[in-house]
């Protein structure tokens, strides 16, 4: 078995910055990273103040703002665990986060506290409190000295297939992935990231930790239109933007006038495969910029990255383990799969969570002892996930296992019939699911966003793309699509929605 490499306690990562540059910019705030240590210091004694019991949760539910870029930081510090919520989501999910983890503290605005029912032992605070502290408190924690494999954080899923579940990361899981991810991208000092995505998913909380692993300035943004990126990007002279597919669609659609985006340098996705044509697309919008597809799953961080000079030749590729990441592509019985041969994603080494918060049940299912062949033994996620390596080592994904539509004895992945729909240039997003036919065992349902005046000319493009066991029985035209909180197409409403038409 391989030795875990070195990480630090998370809290120390403002350490890392030259202590005059720019760590921080919320609107026009400006903090350094010797201003960031000291802040996340006041905000860490502050907690401890609130909250007197080691491991207890802290959450936050609130929109992009300084506590809760710091909240990460100064609760390992505290010697506290961190519990992100999603501000997109609602009372009910928030109640279930809030229970389930057992959350000692909450910090929220009144308006967020007054949606919740009681939670008991509970403390609510509000945030202009919290916000006080990190300049006004009278005491400031120094360094943690925690142990790589404490627990400094629970990220709940977004739960679009049944209740969030909570998955724990370590500090050495946090540390690791920031170092992963910096070195693999390249993060430099000069570097400043416009973080979009929401701080309570790991991709988008990693855009603050991999950015400060590397010394580098991070904008924490919201918006509400694409066009607020596009002025974001030209006001901070972006150079790193982290996103999913659908936000990528949006971004190429957006006016990029005045060269408004030739500061970027680096696009990196996950979430979602990128196609071929949104490739193209990317690269005609933003000519200076890398792309860097990426794969990845909460209960590992991220498994594989593809490097740009790959990507012409190799478009559908998840590409290479990163760094700290052990990826195996295994058949049901633990052994590995031939090249091109299909097999689950296995993922081993330290960025393994530690499983899901008080369920063993769901932990023991996808948490299991690695296989034999892995060099880190120990426990892997097995991720459910299908894919294949092939001959380079490069690695594709096929489907979920749970997702695959079993037609005509064929097992079909809907990310093939989806690529193709949008390939054909006739629809910018797209999403095939199967529902039960008493002939085929399952009819496939392609729902696509557009007006529907190109229904004949997608329905050819198909029948020239897929054979025939793979057509699409029925195409749903939508206008818009609905997306979950981490702003991925939502597949679960998608679905739910065709059913409840065909119902009504």
């Amino acid at each position: 078995m391989t030795t875990s490499p070195l990480s630090l306690p998370l809290d120390h990562l403002p350490l890392r910055g030259c202590p005059d540059a720019p760590a921080l910019l919320i609107g026009e705030r400006t903090t350094s990273f010797e201003a960031l240590e000291k802040e996340v210091g006041r905000l860490a004694a502050w907690l401890v103040s609130r909250v007197q019991i080691p491991g207890a949760r802290v959450a936050s539910w609130t929109a992009k703002n300084r506590v809760a870029s710091l909240l990460p930081l100064a609760a390992a510090r505290a010697g506290l665990v961190h519990v992100p919520i999603n501000p997109l989501l609602k009372g009910p999910q928030v109640d279930h986060i809030l229970t389930d983890s057992g959350a000692s503290l909450l910090l929220t605005n009144a308006a967020r506290a007054a949606a919740l029912t009681a939670a008991t032992n509970l403390a609510i605070c509000d945030l202009d409190e919290a916000e006080a502290a990190i300049d006004n408190f009278d005491a400031m924690m120094s360094p943690s000295s925690a142990a790589p494999s404490d627990l400094a954080a629970i990220l709940y899923t977004s739960g679009s297939t049944g209740r969030p579940k909570g998955v724990m990361l370590s500090h050495a899981n946090l540390w690791l992935g920031a170092e992963s991810v910096a070195t693999y991208l390249g993060l430099a000092p000069i570097d400043r990231v416009l973080a979009l995505l929401p701080l309570s998913f790991d991709y988008g909380q990693n855009q603050l930790l991999s950015a400060w692993y590397a010394g580098a300035a991070v904008v924490p943004f919201d918006f509400l239109m694409p066009r607020d990126v596009v002025r974001a990007v030209e006001r901070h002279a972006i150079t790193t933007l982290a996103g999913v597919p659908p936000l990528w669609v949006q971004l190429v659609e957006s006016d990029w006038l005045d060269d408004a985006g030739c500061s970027l340098r680096r696009l990196t996705n996950s979430g979602g495969a990128l196609i071929p044509a949104l490739i193209a697309s990317l690269r005609q919008t933003f000519p200076a910029a890398d792309i860097w597809p990426m794969y990845g799953l909460t209960e590992a961080f991220r498994s594989t990255y593809l490097p740009p000079d790959l990507v012409d030749a190799h478009p559908t590729s998840m590409g290479r383990a990163i760094p700290h990441a052990e990826i195996l592509v295994c058949r049901p019985d633990g052994t590995v799969c031939a090249d091109d041969e299909a097999g689950e994603l296995v993922h081993c080494g330290p960025l393994v969570a530690q499983g899901y918060w008080q369920d063993s049940e769901r932990t023991a299912a996808r948490f299991r002892p690695a296989p034999s062949a892995s060099r880190h033994r120990g426990t892997a996620v097995w991720s459910g996930d299908t894919v294949r390596r092939d001959a380079a080592g490069l690695h594709y994904f096929v489907g979920r296992d749970d997702a695959m539509i079993k037609t005509s004895g064929n097992r079909v992945s809907p990310t093939e019939i989806e690529e193709a729909a949008i390939a054909s240039g006739f629809s910018s997003e797209a999403v095939a699911f199967g529902v039960p036919d008493a002939r085929l065992g399952a009819a496939i349902i392609l729902v696509v966003r557009g007006d529907g005046g190109a229904d004949a000319d997608l329905r050819a493009a198909l029948r020239v793309a897929l054979p025939n066991f793979m057509q699409p029985r029925e195409i749903v035209w939508q206008r818009v699509l609905p997306r979950n909180p981490n702003g991925k197409l939502d597949r679960v409403a998608i679905a739910a929605a065709w059913h409840s038409e065909q119902a009504a």
